[in-house]
């Protein structure tokens, strides 16, 4: 469990929004399992393997913040192969907490901090499996793998081999790996400063830097990184476009720089991402006061536009709008295509539409029962009291949300 407590600090959103903040002020969690195995995603027979222990390290600048260390009951026998690796048995994680017990306090040691471990496919894979099992959100932290950057950092005449523990022994590491997860995280923090310590004298200060540095991200990609340059650190809307200023993407951002720049530093693996970044020739953007506004405005874009990158381009069916019905008493009425621009949209779910549209009916009084009701009629036994909201009777005004639905209307 942590060892010391954990001071105030920058968290990677604050971090990230800058790229003047220098890796030096960049808080790490370097994280290291033990399993009983190797497969963190069930096999064909839905078996899987299980965490027996998580160790790690928060520094920042250098400086050891805090540590965490517990066995975790993978509630199985553990492997005679696995005892013999670590030394964890069976009956040291006999009491020991389960996963469930054990994730949260994990994740909120964690927070705002950039995730590192050796070879993170491993341990990375085996938290969002635990998380995923378990009904845990996954936060999805940026994360960093020594072996990768120590693949692009040393020669090969240097270090021919990228184990952990010839890692620890080349950087002269205080901790000597031992297949025990503290032991194993306190040698990799050795092993990441003697990495980022070394691409400093070849220009890498940021985190962002870092990113861009390490391989599988084309000099092409790196190039553009100046579209993103000139966005704000505001929510909103971006626009990837073409040669021909055609529309390639859209998304949403709480911080349109920070995501943007994600796609030039790879900190976005879709191979489709890379593509649509090689032929992007420019970025536009469309600021919004929140994360609301963002996603009506993107939904209405991919309507608009139906960018070739974006998966849910392709399914305009499933979107839906809130529209007044045409008759003289009109009542609001879930569509799938409105037939005129009185229309709110689009929404991601029926019940979304369904929601908002009681929520209008509840505050301009549209009458919300399903009966037709004629030009010279009144309401009347057709519409229980109970189904209409109490509003003034006009015998054919048409009522206030009609106005709201027309300053809704699609752009």
């Amino acid at each position: 469990m942590p060892a010391t407590p954990i001071d105030a600090q920058l968290s990677f959103a604050d971090v990230d929004a800058s790229a003047d903040v220098s890796l030096r002020e960049t808080t790490f969690v370097v994280v290291d399992l033990e399993t009983t195995g190797g497969r963190a995603t069930a096999s064909a027979d839905g078996s899987r393997d299980a965490i027996t222990e998580i160790g790690a390290v928060r520094v920042r600048g250098g400086e050891v913040l805090g540590e965490f260390a517990t066995l975790v009951d993978p509630q199985r026998s553990i492997p005679p192969q696995i005892v013999q690796l670590t030394g964890i048995t069976t009956a040291m994680v006999h009491d020991a907490p389960t996963i469930a017990a054990v994730l949260p306090m994990f994740l909120e040691f964690a927070r705002g901090a950039v995730l590192v471990a050796h070879n993170a496919g491993f341990d990375i894979g085996f938290l969002k499996s635990a998380a995923e099992q378990c009904g845990i959100p996954w936060p999805r932290p940026p994360v960093l793998c020594t072996v990768r950057l120590a693949r692009r950092v040393l020669t090969r005449e240097e270090a021919p081999s990228v184990r952990l523990s010839t890692l620890a022994a080349l950087v002269g590491s205080a901790t000597t790996p031992t297949h025990r997860a503290l032991d194993d995280a306190r040698a990799t923090v050795d092993v990441l400063h003697a990495l980022i310590e070394r691409v400093g004298n070849q220009g890498v200060h940021t985190y962002t830097d870092l990113r861009g540095y390490l391989p599988n991200i084309s000099n092409a990609q790196r190039s553009k990184r100046a579209l993103a340059r000139n966005l704000p650190h505001r929510p909103g809307v971006y626009l990837f476009r073409g040669p021909a200023r055609e529309v390639l993407y859209v998304g949403t951002a709480t911080d349109l720089r920070r995501r943007v720049g994600q796609y030039f530093n790879g900190a976005d693996p879709r191979g489709r991402m890379k593509e649509m970044v090689a032929l992007a020739t420019a970025v536009d953007h469309v600021e919004c006061a929140h994360a609301l506004e963002a996603g009506v405005r993107e939904l209405r874009l991919l309507a608009a536009h139906a960018p070739p990158y974006n998966r849910r381009s392709r399914f305009p069916h499933r979107w839906w709008w809130v529209t007044l019905t045409d008759e003289a008493f009109p009542r609001l009425s879930v569509v799938r295509e409105p037939r005129h621009d009185r229309a709110i949209g689009p929404f991601r779910s029926r019940a979304d539409a369904i929601d908002t549209a009681a929520l209008i009916a509840r505050f301009t009084g549209v009458r919300t029962c399903t009966s037709r009701i004629g030009r010279a009629a009144e309401h009347g036994p057709s519409c229980p009291e109970r189904e209409v909201s109490p509003v003034p009777r006009r015998a054919a005004s048409p009522p206030s949300s009609t106005r709201l639905l027309r300053s809704w209307r699609p752009r």
